[in-house]
């Protein structure tokens, strides 16, 4: 699956773009930005293969946003989706791989993403740093600072030693983000970093109850059918 971020001022047209990319297949939009400097902000935390990007934006605008992301180690591929036809020679000039007129048919968002399809086959960066809110800010926190991280509804809460840290992205998707760098899904709802486990307990039934090196001890519990693939990945 290729991981993308819509990039949108309206929130109506980032919706019907996510849809339309559910129906399309083959990409899981794990981020949304509703200005160009947001943009740079997630992308600088995670390391997508394809934005969906609006060149009439407030601020900078979708082409000036590619061109700044023409100097990333890893540019992501660009995918212009606009309702102004006029622009098209200047985006091909910042090697966008599709540009896209509203409204978007799907068969025609289809014949894009299969144009994208080799990104998908290249090693993905590691991610040293996650985006999350706080008191209504966005926030940048180390994945090393990140003790566990508990899923809630469509959200995640990611815990540090004395803080808590609301993201947008799903547990699923920060799993497969977080793997490379020693997170584990030990429960349905728990993700947690083993360099942030201290005691492993055994429990009745066979489960497991994980202590945590925060000041507080936390303990969380470890699903039966996870305990066998988490005893491998520590050694036990």
């Amino acid at each position: 699956m290729l991981k993308a971020l819509v990039v949108d001022d309206e929130a109506p047209a980032r919706s019907e773009l996510r849809f339309l990319l559910g129906e399309a297949g083959g990409v899981e939009v794990v981020g949304e930005a509703g200005n160009a400097m947001e943009a740079l902000q997630l992308i600088k935390a995670i390391p997508y293969d394809v934005i969906f990007l609006d060149i009439q934006m407030p601020g900078l605008s979708g082409v000036q946003l590619a061109e700044t992301l023409s100097a990333h180690p890893r540019p992501p591929a660009i995918v212009f989706v606009t309702a102004h036809s006029e622009h098209a020679v200047k985006a091909f000039e910042v090697k966008a791989t599709d540009y896209l007129v509203k409204p978007v048919e799907l068969e025609r968002l289809k014949q894009a993403i299969a144009r994208l399809t080799p990104v998908a086959e290249q090693a993905p960066a590691r991610v040293d740093r996650i985006l999350v809110e706080k008191a209504g800010k966005k926030l940048l926190i180390a994945v090393e600072d990140i003790l566990f991280i508990m899923a809630k509804d469509d959200y995640s809460y990611l815990h540090t030693g004395a803080e808590r840290y609301l993201s947008t992205m799903s547990l699923a998707s920060l799993e497969s983000k977080l793997e490379p760098a020693g997170f584990f899904r030990i429960h349905r709802r728990y993700l947690v970093n083993l360099a942030c486990v201290k005691e492993v307990v055994p429990m009745y039934g066979g489960t497991l109850l994980l202590t945590l090196t925060d000041e507080a001890a936390t303990q969380i519990p470890v699903s039966r059918r996870r305990v066998p693939a988490l005893k491998k990945a520590l050694g036990l």
